[in-house]
């Protein structure tokens, strides 16, 4: 079992509980889900790059990433409804915890320059987005083996309700938000 989803079971979901006075266990907001999604414009062109996604995220996140379609033409980027222009990947469970522990922990840590993350990104219904300019934060990633730098956006779907609840189960499971 990982560290993370332990500490939220002993030390995290009574102290949202006690907090925010729920009367039900089933009111604590846990996290719900991870999605990290890398778009790539170029891959209309070289269908290589998807797979380079792909083996990326595979890398990062320890599970099979799931290339995603255009799902209109426009012209003047010269796309097609059904090329492939990116790849995700969604965490639920025991890879998802570990994922946010590393993330957390150790990938954002490297970033150059890093000052926290924006404590405003939040949806408005208790979900949370950021973006990654570079994947060789994470330390799985060889900076050798990479074809080229991307970024990618990294979404945490929470059970929270609004967005203060969120941002403290965030901050309680070690979101370095910026002060």
């Amino acid at each position: 079992m990982s560290v993370l989803k332990d500490d939220y079971k002993q030390n995290i979901a009574p102290a949202l509980m006690k907090k925010y006075n729920y009367k039900s266990v089933m009111q604590i907001p846990k996290l719900d889900k991870v999605v990290i999604n890398v778009g790539c414009g170029e891959a209309k062109d070289n269908t290589k790059m998807i797979d380079a996604i792909m083996n990326d995220l595979a890398i990062i996140t320890g599970q099979k990433a799931v290339p995603c379609k255009a799902k209109k033409s426009v012209a003047n980027f010269k796309l097609r409804e059904g090329m492939p222009i990116g790849a995700k990947v969604t965490l639920r469970g025991e890879k998802m915890y570990e994922f946010v522990y590393k993330l957390f922990n150790i990938a954002l840590p490297r970033v150059r320059d890093f000052r926290g993350i924006n404590p405003n990104a939040f949806d408005g219904r208790g979900n949370y987005a950021m973006g990654v300019k570079e994947q060789l934060i994470f330390p799985e990633i060889e900076y050798d083996k990479i074809d080229r730098v991307r970024g990618m956006d990294i979404i945490f779907v929470t059970t929270a309700t609004n967005d203060e609840e969120a941002r403290e189960l965030l901050t309680l499971m070690g979101a370095p938000f910026a002060k």
